[in-house]
């Protein structure tokens, strides 16, 4: 596992720094309140997805900077998980395909409604704050 993060730190993907413990704590507070509002239906489509992706971002960075390392690509956090938290392929796919989702929400002003996308976010999000708590 440290191989391949080590390689990605020879590729410019990742940097090696040491973990901060200020910055964790406020990594996995920030998902956590985030993810708990994420399952309120009370709030938009728009506002519960944004809070479940930033939830799951939150936790995938936290367990990446665990590891000693930090990443400016938003992607690659979510690529990480194989090796930071042995997250399942079907897991980061979800993520990624949240990721390009809210990218094109973001970015060009589209967001493709899609209910069982945000339950397969949410539960994906719901195991690894478990995986990472363990």
């Amino acid at each position: 596992m440290i191989e391949q993060l080590e390689n990605l730190v020879r590729t410019g993907g990742l940097k090696a720094e040491p973990p901060d413990a200020n910055e964790s704590a406020g990594l996995l507070r920030s998902a956590v309140d985030r993810l708990k509002d994420a399952h309120n239906s009370a709030l938009s489509f728009a506002s519960r997805f944004d809070l479940a992706y930033n939830s799951a971002h939150a936790l995938a960075l936290y367990a990446l900077r665990q590891m000693g390392y930090r990443s400016d690509k938003r992607y690659l956090v979510f690529q990480c998980l194989t090796y930071t938290a042995d997250v399942s392929k079907t897991q980061i796919r979800i993520f990624v395909l949240c990721h390009e989702r809210r990218n094109l929400a973001e970015y060009e002003g589209y967001l493709d409604v899609d209910e069982k996308l945000l339950a397969e976010l949410l539960q994906a999000t719901n195991a690894l704050l478990e995986k990472i708590s363990e």
